[in-house]
Order: C-alpha cells, then sequence, then structure tokens
C-alpha cells in the first residue's frame, strides 16, 4: 500500500448471498476531494462504512490516516467527520446543544459558534431538532461533521432529496472545503455534483469500480467529443445507427438514441437521410458535450439513475 491518506485494496463485503462490493481498490491524497459516483444499490455507502469502522469487510484490506478502521477504532474516530445519508437526532434536541454534545466526544474540538455562524445557523441555535428543515438539518449533519476538526470527512449522498437551491447551498459549503484543502469523500449518484465537486471520481457499479480518475480525463476517454440524443416516432437499432457517417458510437438507452461523434454536422446529416429514407420522423434533438454519464452509458448501456 502506498502512504495515501486512505488506501482501500480489493474490498469484498458480502449480505448473505449478495455481494455488494466485489474487489474494490483506490486510494486518496491529502486534500483530495474522491466521488464514488453509482446508483443507488452499486455498493458505495457499503465502501464509506466499512472506511468509517461501521461495517466489518469480509476481505481485502482498508486504512484511513494509517489506521485500521475496525482494530483501531477509537483513535480512527477522532480523526474523521461523517455526515451519514439521515441523520437522526431527539426531536427536542436543540441545535447549539447538538453542537456542544458531539464536540464533548472527541479530544479535539472546533468551536460551536465558529460552526454555527459558517453555517448559517446562528438564529437557529436554540431550535429544536424537530422543527428544522431538510436543508438546516442537512448543515447541521455537516456542522456536526467537522466538529472534531477532523482530517478525512465522508459525506455519504450529502444533497440526497434536497430541493436544487439548498442543494447549491451544500455545495457552496463543500467547495469551501476543497480550498481548505480538506480530505473529503463523498458518494453520490448526480453527474452535476461529481464533476462541480470531485477531483477525481471512480463510477461504480454493481459493487465495481468500472472507471476511475479526474472528471476530464473519463470524460475524455468517451466515445466521441459531443453526444447527440434524439428521439424518434418509430425506434431505430443501435447497430443501424453506428453505420451512419460521422457517428462514432450509438445506444438507444430508454428509447432515447444516445449518439457520440467526433463529426456532429456530418452525424446529423446522416441521420436525418436515414431517417427519410426510412420514413421515420425527428421528434427531438439535443446536443451536448460528453458528460460522466456518457461514459457510464458506454460502459453499462444503460443510464446511471436506472
Amino acid at each position: 500500500m502506498t502512504n495515501s491518506v486512505i488506501q482501500v485494496e480489493n474490498l469484498v463485503k458480502r449480505y448473505g448471498d449478495v455481494e455488494a462490493v466485489r474487489g474494490v481498490s483506490f486510494n486518496v491524497e491529502e486534500g483530495e476531494v474522491f466521488g464514488l459516483l453509482g446508483p443507488n444499490g452499486a455498493g458505495k455507502t457499503s465502501t464509506v462504512e466499512i472506511l468509517e469502522g461501521l461495517r466489518t469487510l469480509d476481505s481485502g484490506r482498508v486504512s484511513v490516516c494509517g489506521l485500521d478502521p475496525l482494530r483501531n477504532a477509537q483513535e480512527l474516530k477522532h480523526e474523521i467527520g461523517a455526515a451519514l445519508q439521515s441523520t437522526s437526532l431527539p426531536d427536542k434536541l436543540r441545535v447549539m446543544e447538538a453542537l456542544r454534545l458531539f464536540a464533548g466526544f472527541y479530544k479535539r474540538r472546533r468551536d460551536p459558534e465558529e460552526l454555527l455562524e459558517r453555517f448559517g445557523l446562528e438564529e437557529k441555535r436554540n431550535t429544536f431538532y424537530n422543527q428544522l428543515s431538510g436543508g438546516q438539518k442537512q448543515r447541521l449533519a455537516l456542522a456536526m461533521a467537522l466538529v472534531n476538526d477532523p482530517k478525512v470527512v465522508f459525506f455519504d449522498e450529502p444533497t440526497a432529496g434536497l430541493d436544487p437551491q439548498v442543494r447549491r447551498e451544500i455545495y457552496d459549503i463543500i467547495e469551501e472545503l476543497k480550498r481548505e484543502k480538506k480530505t473529503l469523500v463523498m458518494t453520490t449518484h448526480y453527474i452535476e455534483e461529481a464533476e462541480r465537486l470531485c477531483d477525481r471520481v471512480a463510477i461504480v457499479d454493481h459493487g465495481k469500480v468500472i472507471a476511475l480518475g479526474t472528471p476530464r480525463d473519463l470524460k475524455a476517454h468517451s466515445g466521441g467529443a459531443t453526444r447527440i440524443e434524439v428521439r424518434l416516432s418509430k425506434p431505430e437499432t443501435d447497430g443501424v445507427l453506428k453505420t451512419l457517417d460521422g457517428v462514432a458510437d450509438a445506444r438507444v438507452v430508454d428509447g432515447t438514441c444516445v449518439i457520440h461523434s467526433k463529426r456532429p454536422p456530418q452525424a446529423i446529416v446522416s441521420l436525418v437521410k436515414h431517417l427519410e429514407s426510412q420514413g421515420n420522423e425527428l421528434i427531438s434533438l439535443e446536443i451536448a458535450t460528453p458528460s460522466l454519464e456518457d461514459v457510464f452509458i458506454e460502459m453499462t448501456g444503460r443510464r446511471l439513475r436506472d
């Protein structure tokens, strides 16, 4: 293993007959924002919970801050912070009480007053937990994750279920931590989240890492420089679309034809000519630069949120 802050080598986790994590390997460097991107059930949360010491692994090796999450659980808790998928606190616990309570668990701690201000919770300091909005509860969860000034912070689906405005607020907080060179590991199934926030991304599907690299590098290795999505009045097979001039790759996903092309004008012209010859009609056409979802589609033949 290297001297990375987090090291994962051939990690395997089973639940009965289900192998949720199947030989996952990756490293995370100090000050890096590392994303585990994949659909629900891909094995992201199981991986993170093993790194946090909340679950046992079946085989493989993991190290966080030079510590084994199970053997060195007491030491590790002082070095990491975590915001889980859902945080549940007593209904009548006040915001400041929660921060002070969590601060008392650690030998190294941040000033709760500073965290209140940083996360925009000053006016809610005496508010009961059950009276907070979803976004306020998530900001409190992030504040509690930082109360011990951790070396590594885990965010498991930090914006799941939040409305777009609150999601952007959480993005701003994570980007601020990124500028401070905090080491962050986050799971997400939102493409735009991974592209915006992460230095490197491991795309996970069915318990395996199917691609690993910076968002830019992963997109550069997609099937073409441009993505063309078209909906047609009658279905076409991807085998026919792949033969058209200017088309590098084509797949039919959920009734939409996803075409990759390095020569989009030629691809569109040849597509229109083909549709005319077949008596087919173009209902809609969208052109976009490649995204991480294109990488996922090319490797799995389905969309990330399937």
